[in-house]
């Protein structure tokens, strides 16, 4: 036993050897190798602008902002200095900006997509206008006939309660109360057309800018290099 347990020893110590070794090399290999001309650099400039490089990031670089080099001395990657709240603030709101323009835009894209398909010419274009404007003045129209007929039925009550005070007699309550209603409804009506003034004179107006948009949609459109119409 012995004799075994001594001749086990060489073979134990080489082991032990072996293993130190290893783990030595284990070590070098996961410990990062130290900075220098074969790597790259942390470059910045300080607040009195005076250029500095350095192998470790100092809390000032990545303040002001810095550059890493490689080690020919080129620009490999630029870091801007952290905004302020009120810069974040700032830029923030005109990324939001930005956004909302960009989705204004990709409608109007859209629309004046939908425009030229919809109307291959201007006359078609022309002839949808006038069937609109059409039917604005069919609408008012008949909004002056109705208006016509409340005012001849109001002439017709009051003529009615005015032959009764002549006579001196008592005019009956449904007589004043429909005199009342009536004029109610004739100040409705006026109203009313009044809106539909106004809505065809901006059918008008609408059909002008329109028919303006669409002929510089049309020129655009035969220029050659125009864009492709924008996706769903």
């Amino acid at each position: 036993m012995t004799l075994a347990h001594s001749s086990n020893r060489p073979a134990a110590r080489i082991l032990l050897a072996c293993a130190g070794m290893l783990a030595t090399a284990l070590t070098l290999a996961q410990t990062p190798p130290p900075p220098g001309p074969d790597h790259d650099r942390f470059k910045w400039r300080d607040e009195k602008n005076m250029l500095h490089y350095a192998d470790v990031l100092p809390i000032e670089a990545a303040r002001l902002g810095y550059e890493i080099v490689n080690p020919q001395g080129l620009v490999v990657r630029v870091v801007e200095r952290a905004k302020t709240p009120e810069e974040q603030a700032a830029a923030d709101a005109a990324k939001a900006a930005a956004l909302i323009a960009k989705e204004k835009a990709d409608a109007q894209a859209r629309d004046d997509h939908q425009l030229l398909s919809a109307y291959p010419t201007e006359a078609d274009l022309q002839h949808a206008q006038l069937q609109q404007l059409e039917m604005d003045i069919q609408s008012l129209k008949s909004a002056n006939i109705s208006l016509h007929s409340q005012e001849a039925t109001l002439a017709d009550l009051l003529s009615r309660a005015e032959e009764m005070e002549h006579a001196s007699k008592p005019i009956p309550l449904f007589l004043n109360n429909q005199i009342t209603e009536l004029r109610e409804q004739i100040a409705s009506q006026r109203a009313l057309i009044a809106r539909k003034e106004q809505a065809r004179q901006a059918t008008i107006d609408r059909a002008a800018v329109e028919m303006a948009h669409y002929r510089d949609l049309s020129r655009t459109r035969k220029s050659p290099g125009r864009e492709a119409p924008p996706s769903n």
